[in-house]
């Protein structure tokens, strides 16, 4: 980013903070002028707060590519299928675009994991990633082929978990 070799980092792990780190990041970038864009993977519903936010922000924008519906793993329907193909030609749309200094690929990871993507097309766009931009994969179950390729890999471990004593999703936290 800003003519420096931009990085490869995967947030993965069961533990909760993915995304929120990714956002984290691309907020931290966007102090510094950058131009940010997150694909989210299997993420349709329109009542995350992120969206809320990049709305507001000058350089953030977030697409996303998936039914509002949570994905089921072996419940998967054509759409997702549909929609993690979009996904990843838009990403592919950014990349080769110029205009992009950080791409957030938001539950790359598990699209990945329940096969509605092949690991070898995003193996391919890590290899062909352009030399300043900074890449950011997201999503529990990262492959070991994308963390041999990664230049910095954070495993978020659940210890504990407030759903686990039955509290729901909170809005402004968890969504």
């Amino acid at each position: 980013m800003f003519g420096e070799k931009g990085l490869v980092h995967i947030y993965t792990g069961k533990g909760k903070g993915k995304t929120t780190a990714s956002l984290g990041l691309a907020v931290r970038a966007l102090g510094h002028g950058a131009h940010v864009t997150m694909i989210q993977f299997m993420k349709g519903w329109k009542e995350y707060g992120e969206l809320i936010t990049a709305s507001k922000l000058e350089g953030l924008k977030i697409i996303q590519t998936g039914r509002p519906d949570y994905v089921y793993r072996g419940k998967e329907q054509p759409e997702d299928y549909d929609e993690a193909e979009r996904g990843m030609e838009t990403a592919l749309r950014v990349m080769s675009s110029g205009k992009c200094d950080m791409l957030i690929l938001d539950e790359i990871n598990v699209a990945i994991e329940y096969g509605l993507l092949p690991l070898e097309l995003l193996i391919e766009l890590v290899k062909n990633k352009p030399f300043g931009m900074e890449l950011v994969l997201t999503g529990r179950d990262a492959k070991k082929e994308l963390i041999e390729l990664a230049d910095l890999v954070t495993e978020m471990k659940e210890v504990k978990h407030p759903y686990n004593d039955g509290t729901t999703a909170r809005r402004g936290v968890e969504f």
